[in-house]
């Protein structure tokens, strides 16, 4: 796999011979080198990106819909490969890996499909109540966006803004992070293999410079961020600046509401599925548990135990439940949490400790005050903060109690009651009685402080278009 910046069709070195060096989390080996981008490559690649756009925003429909479908048919040829890196650069169990690839395969293919559609829809007459006029709609690409991507879900989140970015007819510069950049280098390796045109799709790893000089960059027509909240307000400050539209995907701390009438080994198993999937590095985490007071008792009787039981290590070396921090500062910030806990005099039900390495013990606090600092803020670790509800109203008026609203899940075997709660959560996405299942055809994204926008299914694709309508008397 090539490890060098992905300009204009060619494999190039950083202006400034600058490299990343990433660690593999688990072992806190080094990995190889890749090239870092800096400001003058983040030029080259817009340069390119905008000349690209002049031809590819003229290409049909239907030949975007067969490179995307070509980016999905390689993804899946390579998937191996890239689930063993995925292990080794993130340290995520091999179940999680190769969902993660999964995901990048079935979002290229399902934005093909959506590719295929637009031909048809193009000049579409509108109905109008004067039936002197006649009007007709047009979806034109918005130009050469900037994607600026996280460590935590690498090659998931790319393909879910690069495949309706593409979809759309609009040129890409992405940024990878610089944590997590290598497997981010295969869209570059296929691009090439599928004799995708020159400057359609950039890559550009890089440090908070290469992110900065895209976002400010006048040759961009739109930002799309998926990231912490204190880099998407830079981001959004940039956008400002300009008037660009942007789609910011940030983060959140999402519920789980348990009744007394769910089942508690399935609620326990959405519980840990919820908050342990990634090592809780994840903004849709639902890390802060409710449960009716009625059995909260045995249901932590049984989540403790279950929690105590998840397997935590290295991916590599045997079968686990659980990998590390991401990265040594993720690390060191969940270990901040665990210093504020035992300042707040917080009841630690089970964890709370580091492990060897970069490993955190999964744990749970009870009886968190809805004040504390780890109920109310994103920790993005395997941390779960627990209280307890009376009834409905308790529950919903607990949980909307939120700086954020991007996700929730509620348990319960009364399916009315679990719909009813659904539709009064302050969410972009709920689950009823399952785990966090995402597909392409739904959308992703939430309110508050969790972001702007959509990303996932039509209204992904409908976030890189200029809607025009061409307006005449019959």
């Amino acid at each position: 796999m090539s490890r060098l910046l992905y300009i204009d069709g060619q494999w190039q070195a950083a202006d400034s011979g600058a490299v990343l060096r990433p660690i593999a989390p688990a072992s806190r080996e080094a990995l190889p080198e890749v090239a870092c981008a800096g400001v003058s490559d983040v030029e080259r690649a817009v340069a390119a990106a905008k000349r690209a756009f002049t031809d590819w925003k003229l290409t049909s429909a239907a030949q975007r819909a067969g490179y995307l479908r070509a980016f999905a048919e390689q993804l899946e040829a390579r998937s191996e490969t890239l689930i063993t890196l995925q292990m080794q650069a993130s340290g995520k169990p091999r179940l999680e890996a190769e969902i993660d690839i999964s995901d990048a395969i079935a979002t290229f293919a399902y934005y093909a499909e959506l590719a295929d559609q637009l031909d048809a829809r193009q000049n579409a007459e509108v109905a109008l109540p004067d039936a002197g006029y006649r009007s007709q709609t047009r979806f034109e690409p918005i130009g050469v966006v900037g994607l600026i991507v996280p460590w935590n879900f690498p090659l998931v989140t790319s393909a879910w803004k690069v495949a309706p970015a593409l979809a759309a007819g609009c040129t890409v510069v992405l940024k990878p992070s610089e944590i997590t950049p290598l497997i981010e280098l295969v869209l570059g390796e296929i691009a090439d293999a599928i004799g995708l045109p020159a400057g359609v799709l950039n890559l550009v790893p890089g440090l908070a410079d290469a992110g900065a000089a895209l976002c400010s960059h006048p040759g961009i027509a739109k930002l799309s961020f998926t990231g912490s909240n204190v880099v998407g307000r830079k981001v959004m400050e940039a956008a400002a600046a300009r008037t660009l539209p942007v789609g910011l995907e940030l983060g959140g701390k999402s519920p789980i509401l348990v009744f007394e009438d769910c089942g508690l080994d399935e609620a326990v198993q959405w519980i840990i599925a919820g908050v342990y999937w990634n090592a809780g590095q994840m903004c849709s985490a639902t890390s802060r548990l409710l449960v009716q007071k009625s059995i909260a008792q045995p249901l932590l009787a049984k989540l403790k135990v279950a929690v105590e039981g998840l397997r935590v290590g290295d991916s590599l070396q045997g079968e686990t439940d659980m990998g590390p921090m991401t990265s040594e500062a993720q690390y060191r910030k969940v270990l901040d949490y665990f210093a504020v806990a035992r300042d707040e005099g917080l009841a630690c039900l089970t964890g709370g400790e580091a492990a060897e390495g970069w490993f955190i013990q999964p744990t749970v606090y009870t009886d968190v005050p809805a004040d504390s600092r780890l109920w109310r803020e994103e920790i993005f670790g395997p941390v779960l903060c627990v209280r307890t509800f009376s009834d409905e109203a308790d529950a919903l008026r607990q949980a909307n109690d939120s700086d954020f609203a991007l996700a929730a899940t509620v348990c319960s075997a009364d399916l009315e009651r679990a719909q009813r709660v659904a539709e009064s959560l302050e969410a972009g996405n709920v689950w009823l009685n399952s785990p966090q299942v995402v597909f392409p055809q739904t959308s992703w994204g939430g309110g508050k402080r969790s972001g702007i926008g959509r990303e996932l299914g039509p209204w992904g694709l409908s976030a890189f278009f200029d809607i025009k309508h061409i307006t005449a008397p019959r």
